[in-house]
């Protein structure tokens, strides 16, 4: 009986390992076919758009974006607002997360709801008056524009505030009895506990400001101040759109940097939903 059990236990097992991987591979071929197609000539694609190995592979495509089309700029320009929106989000939400779970304050419920109606309402709502904010500051068209609105999210206060939440008073109160201030308790003691909500956050708002499109479109005005995504959209629709070598490569390099970013927290990133699966 048992060995009977154990075989069937095995039997579900293996099969559930096949789904996974038939369900891997076929989520990864589009991106394989991609960073094939993106080492191909422009007469290679045509003549078998279907096939996946290159017969002559050319980093031509990748030099082309570089040399020609100032790849380097958009990538910096990107890479700036990006970085500085992650260490943004994650100095803000994790302090107005740190205030929201453990401060006592007048007004402190209308806070947090007015946190949670936020999170309903739709990005692209906010954008003509955000616009016409910025446009009154005179920050068209700069760094500041395309970060500043996103320095900080509901959904960035809300993951702090819940994780937050889970720490132990009696620790806090431990800081407190020793001196500590509350810039010191949270630099000290609840910021290192809060490694893989950060990780997450961090990976989210990376991903979201590595792929936005339409606030870049609207604020940067000027192809210097183009991130890669916009700078992209305009190449697909202008002279090279029927270069397909070029577009995969402008893909992939758009892509690469989210997927090193994801490689390298994945292990803070997968605790983190562990942890909230646990609560």
């Amino acid at each position: 009986m048992r060995a009977t059990f154990d075989r069937l236990w095995a039997r579900r097992r293996l099969l559930t390992y096949l789904g996974l991987v038939v369900a891997v591979v076929i989520t990864l071929l589009p991106f394989l076919w991609m960073l094939l197609g993106s080492f191909k000539t422009q007469g290679e694609i045509l003549r078998d758009p279907s096939g996946f190995l290159p017969q002559h592979p050319t980093s031509g495509n990748y030099s082309t974006w570089f040399d020609r089309l100032h790849l380097g700029r958009f990538f910096l320009n990107s890479l700036i607002v990006a970085l500085v929106t992650v260490a943004g989000n994650l100095l803000f939400c994790s302090m107005v997360g740190y205030a929201l779970a453990k401060f006592h304050f007048a007004g402190k419920r209308l806070v947090f709801t007015l946190v949670m109606i936020t999170l309903m309402v739709p990005g692209v709502v906010t954008f003509v008056p955000l616009f016409v904010l910025v446009t009154k500051l005179g920050l068209t068209n700069t760094y500041a524009a395309l970060i500043l609105p996103f320095l900080t999210s509901p959904m960035g206060v809300f993951m702090m505030r819940q994780f937050i939440s889970g720490i132990p008073d009696t620790l806090l109160e431990a800081a407190r009895i020793d001196g500590a201030g509350e810039l010191r308790i949270w630099a000290r003691i609840v910021m290192p506990l809060c490694g893989p909500p950060l990780a997450t956050l961090g990976i989210l708002t990376f991903l979201g400001s590595w792929n936005n499109f339409l606030w870049p479109l609207v604020a940067a005005q000027s192809q210097d101040m183009y991130t890669l995504p916009v700078a992209l959209s305009l190449y697909s629709t202008g002279q090279i759109a029927t270069q397909y070598g070029l577009l995969l490569a402008g893909s992939v390099l758009v892509i690469a940097p989210i997927v090193l970013v994801f490689v390298f927290v994945q292990r803070y990133f997968t605790q983190s939903i562990a942890t909230v699966g646990v609560r």
